[in-house]
């Protein structure tokens, strides 16, 4: 892997993806645009997408509030995207169901909220990719890891434990909120960072996320809409 978070105008995906204005994107209703998901904007207020969709299996992990990983889910609805949450705390995920709204009077498909547990997924491909989200605390278990393409496992972790080392290890990309010293320094340890990163991971503010991937440390600052707010709430590192 080379660069999972892409600027306008730059041809370093490695997915099929569109980037578009953060002000113009739609949470609610699914957009045309495949593959790339807009997080956030760069230190020069451009856009980055991230390619969260892709026709190989992909692990994404989100070190960080709950707000950030509802956030990210969405924005694969966006896309077009089906959702599946394997969680412990269904009540807080009940936003997703919000988000896609009912059909003929019932919950939509595309969002499916379940207990941590092994069931069937949705069977995913290029016009129906799969976000599965396990939130199963700092030691997830890899209950549905990616084994189809356009199939993505992100994993939740309210913070960075030591016994998680594997499954972020396993990570095609790491978005990180800011951290603890002690978790900082772990951080530094598993994935090799050098002090002046370390020391970032600690400093960041509310609305900040450093993606973490092969030949990748980038800083972005999230961009919610006004329909995310209406249902999350102002941008925040916990949850």
């Amino acid at each position: 892997m080379s660069s999972r978070v892409r600027d306008a105008g730059q041809n370093t995906g490695v997915a099929p993806e569109f980037t578009v204005d953060p002000a113009m994107l739609d949470a609610i209703s699914p957009s045309g645009d495949r593959g790339g998901i807009v997080l956030g904007s760069g230190l020069k207020g451009e856009p980055l997408t991230i390619s969260a969709l892709r026709s190989t299996p992909t692990r994404i992990v989100l070190v960080g509030g709950l707000y950030l990983a509802r956030q990210v889910a969405m924005r694969a609805m966006a896309v077009g995207a089906w959702v599946v949450v394997a969680t412990g705390r269904p009540a807080a995920w009940q936003v997703l169901s919000q988000a896609a709204g009912s059909r003929d009077g019932r919950p939509s498909p595309l969002v499916q909220i379940r207990r941590l547990s092994p069931v069937e997924l949705p069977r995913p491909s290029e016009d129906a990719p799969l976000l599965v989200v396990t939130d199963g605390g700092p030691t997830p278990q890899d209950l549905f890891p990616p084994r189809s393409p356009w199939q993505t496992t992100v994993y939740v972790l309210p913070y960075l434990h030591p016994q998680a080392g594997a499954t972020a290890n396993a990570a095609d990309l790491v978005l990180m909120q800011r951290l603890p010293a002690g978790q900082a320094e772990l951080a530094a340890r598993l994935w090799r960072l050098p002090p002046q990163m370390m020391r970032q991971l600690t400093t960041l503010k509310d609305d900040q996320v450093v993606a973490l991937g092969r030949n990748l440390w980038r800083p972005l600052r999230l961009v919610t809409t006004g329909k995310e707010q209406q249902l999350l709430g102002p941008v925040r590192r916990g949850d």
